[in-house]
């Protein structure tokens, strides 16, 4: 069988063997076979890949791989200036919205914090949340590679990490989101949008002590559920302060 030169870059490589990470090595092929599908059966989602350089020129994912071609792959989001390059992906989502799979509730709770659409289902299937993902143009979040390699998928990211805040700010680096947080402005139950209530309209529906001390109310425009600056928000914002000095400013 033919054989490539294959060379992953930065965090693309934790996909790899350890003999296989940071190296040039060959691969063998079905002659004309898509470069995707060589990258995806040495365990690369292709949603994790960016530019493809093929002997130093950029290829899309069905470009039939040749013998002794040597391929270079780069990572989404990394820091290189890839606008003279062929990117992967038609267009940029014109906005960036999330879709959880059913092991990252925690990480959905969080990214609807810091302002973020991110649907949640604790039972969606992977073929619903493939859907959801392409129909309408949401990130779809998951640790499972294998989910990610779905063909119709554009868009995801899988995380490395283990622990919800862990897993967040890897989120925030990597999808440099920052500058995107509108925290306290989204629902973490239901991830509606929150809105001003006056507290005449709703002090019936609130604890004695609660009516007693603040007068600052926001309210889900989808589940109801209503918000004020007590402790709890104290201590989200000491959490959100902890992930960015920059997202404390917000």
């Amino acid at each position: 069988m033919p054989e490539a030169s294959l060379r992953f870059y930065e965090e693309l490589n934790d996909f790899l063997p350890l003999k296989l990470r940071k190296r040039n090595f060959r691969c063998s092929f079905v002659q004309g076979e898509p470069v995707r599908h060589v990258i995806e059966g040495v365990g690369v989602p292709h949603t994790e890949v960016e530019v493809i350089l093929v002997n130093g020129e950029s290829v899309d994912f069905d470009y039939a791989l040749q013998a002794d071609d040597r391929v270079s792959i780069y990572p989404v989001f990394e820091a290189l200036d890839v606008t003279p390059l062929l990117r992967l992906r038609p267009r940029p989502l014109r906005s960036l919205r999330f879709v959880a799979d059913a092991h990252l509730g925690k990480l959905a709770r969080y990214l609807r914090l810091l302002g973020f659409d991110c649907l949640f289902f604790n039972d969606a299937g992977d073929a619903n949340l493939v859907r959801i993902s392409k129909d309408e143009g949401r990130v779809l979040l998951t640790r499972d590679r294998g989910l990610l390699m779905h063909r119709i998928l554009s868009h995801g990211c899988f995380i490395h990490g283990i622990e919800p805040r862990r897993q967040l700010q890897e989120l925030v680096r990597r999808l440099q989101l920052e500058n995107l947080c509108k925290p306290f402005t989204r629902c973490m139950e239901c991830n509606g949008l929150l809105a001003a209530a006056e507290k005449r309209q709703i002090e019936d529906e609130l604890p004695a002590n609660v009516r007693q001390h603040y007068d600052a109310f926001w309210r889900c425009d989808h589940c109801g559920r209503i918000y004020w600056q007590g402790s709890h928000y104290r201590e989200l914002r000491a959490f959100i302060e902890g992930l960015s000095p920059s997202l404390g400013k917000q």
